[in-house]
């Protein structure tokens, strides 16, 4: 059993859907970009969102700016979305064998990745294990939440 789960905020329950996984905290021009990208390639898109406790782990004590529960309405709102979770367990639970367990019941089709991730590897072989393509997409440049945040504290 997982140490991670999903709680749905706009579920989707099809087999065969494109799933992407992060924090989207401000959601700007590049996260739209990049998850239109996604969808551009014909399957259902659907989106987990990390929880608080998760991206303040990894980010620190600022992050996330905005709460789970709205980072994932704002994403539902968008044409390209089918479905929208937020990925909730203990920060240390990021591992490729901890999202084979919570992707498994979704029966994904694929699971899209940014190029320069540095988890790529262990997605792509945690689509492999699913039986999903795994996709890698470019990052839009220049665009990121944390310059954003930066430049909003002067620096």
């Amino acid at each position: 059993m997982s140490s991670l789960e999903a709680v749905w905020v706009r579920p989707y329950d099809q087999p065969g859907a494109a799933y992407v996984t992060g924090v989207f905290d401000i959601l700007h021009v590049g996260h739209v970009r990049y998850l239109e990208k996604v969808a551009a390639r014909g399957l259902p898109l659907v989106i987990g969102v990390e929880d608080d406790p998760r991206v303040r782990a990894w980010k620190g004590p600022t992050r996330p700016v905005n709460p789970a529960a709205e980072r994932a309405e704002v994403l539902a709102a968008l044409r390209c979305v089918s479905g929208v979770f937020i990925v909730t367990g203990p920060p240390e639970a990021h591992g490729p064998e901890d999202y084979i367990d919570l992707m498994a019941p979704m029966r994904p089709g694929a699971l899209a990745h940014t190029a320069g991730d540095p988890h790529a590897g262990g997605r792509c072989a945690a689509a492999a294990l699913l039986g999903a393509e795994c996709w890698e997409l470019e990052a839009i440049p220049d665009r990121s939440t944390t310059r954003i945040v930066n430049a909003a504290r002067g620096g």
